[in-house]
């Protein structure tokens, strides 16, 4: 059978695709590779109606929903390669072929961990991306902000943006940035402390952040420690050779087609401003291109 859209990611971005497209009776087949990005997470915030939602019972939910329209169908397997071409791509998983005549790309990022002692243990647990997603839960602790080049434009209105959870952040640089007069500037009066000394390491008491050790032998108190962390696109993706936007996939909010004809992607892998609810509203916005290209296409 030729399918409409192989969905590939089960993420709330592949999740609610499936949804828009299964509602406007088209077949769709979503393929889900298993473990989830934030696998860490213990809750997912920030989505009105599900704030507070373990991760996995969002899963849950979203397929429950899904299984009352017969157009869509669930599979679990991961993808290793994508054949074909516009109108009828391939892929096998398995001993299971699928065509397809469009693909949507829903595989998020990948982060990278910091090769700082520590980082990955305590990744989910004290060290977070996205204060809108967690800042709540560690308000007015002890905050690090450890700043990095690739992010050095967004240094000081996220330093001073993070003020509103707790007084308490100091800037680390870790000897890779330098900071600008005027910046450093800004930062001390408005009551943030900053360190620009390499780290060593990350001091715990299990999962649970209590200090940075400094390469000069100091160790700064801290619970909570927030960065961007490099990523990359998965390796399925990078195979496919698209064009790129500082990482990201490049793709028209309103047409998310990629640079393959009939390859469209939503989520994070297009953008740095990733949240749930926003990948779940991009995900309805490409099925909606996706459906009126499907019209076109047969008109």
């Amino acid at each position: 059978m030729l399918h409409d859209v192989l969905i590939i990611g089960g993420g709330p971005s592949g999740l609610s695709a499936a949804l828009a497209l299964g509602r406007a009776r088209k077949h769709v087949v979503l393929v889900d590779g298993g473990p989830r990005r934030n696998a860490l997470a213990v809750h997912i915030q920030n989505f009105v109606t599900r704030d507070g939602t373990p991760p996995d019972d969002f899963r849950r939910i979203a397929r429950e929903q899904l299984a009352a329209y017969p157009t869509v169908t669930i599979v679990d397997g991961s993808v290793p390669a994508i054949a074909g071409s516009h109108g009828a791509f391939r892929v096998t998983i398995g001993a299971e072929t699928i065509t397809a005549r469009r693909i949507l790309l829903a595989t998020g990022m990948v982060d990278e961990m910091l090769p700082i002692e520590g980082f990955r243990d305590l990744w989910g647990h004290s060290i977070f991306q996205c204060p809108y997603c967690h800042g709540y839960e560690v308000r007015d602790r002890r905050w690090a902000f450890l700043a990095n080049p690739s992010t050095a434009t967004h240094l000081l209105p996220f330093a001073l943006m993070i003020r509103g959870w707790t007084s308490s952040v100091t800037v680390f640089t870790n000897g890779a940035l330098e900071l600008p007069d005027a910046t450093r500037a800004r930062l001390e009066a408005a009551g943030l402390r900053i360190e620009t000394a390499p780290i060593a390491r990350l001091v715990a008491d299990g999962t649970q952040l209590t200090g940075i050790a400094l390469t000069n032998g100091a160790i700064v108190p801290a619970d909570a420690l927030f960065t961007h962390p490099p990523q990359r696109q998965t390796d399925l993706v990078r195979s496919l050779d698209l064009a790129l936007d500082e990482g990201y996939v490049k793709v028209d909010p309103l047409k998310p087609e990629t640079s393959t004809p009939g390859v469209y992607a939503s989520g994070d892998l297009t953008t740095r401003g990733q949240a749930a609810i926003l990948a779940a509203a991009s995900g309805l916005q490409a099925a909606a291109a996706l459906n009126v290209d499907l019209a076109l296409d047969r008109a």
